[in-house]
């Protein structure tokens, strides 16, 4: 994803690009901005399932936070980085 982040970001210096008034200038900022936003959200699960290592290493892995209660085994293989049990991962947030 960087890589292509920084095609999309290298093909625009290349060229005077006015996204106001070029056809594709929309497409390109969109691109720009979809890759942008991928990025953020890997780098997010990433550091997500740098505390749930810290949480295992803590004897704390597979407790939820919410009620203290253990956190299925199926949710975990499914979300990994789950603090939550299923039924305090329902709750509304306030």
């Amino acid at each position: 994803m960087r890589r292509d982040f920084d095609g999309i970001v290298a093909a625009n210096a290349l060229v005077a690009v006015d996204d106001e008034h070029d056809p594709e200038g929309g497409t390109t900022a969109f691109e720009r901005a979809h890759v942008a936003a991928l990025m953020a959200q890997a780098r997010e699960h990433l550091e997500e399932l740098d505390e749930a290592l810290r949480r295992l290493e803590r004897g704390q892995y597979g407790r939820c936070e919410g009620c203290g209660g253990t956190i299925a085994p199926e949710r975990l293989e499914i979300r990994p980085a789950a603090t939550t049990c299923v039924r305090c991962a329902g709750r509304p947030t306030r």
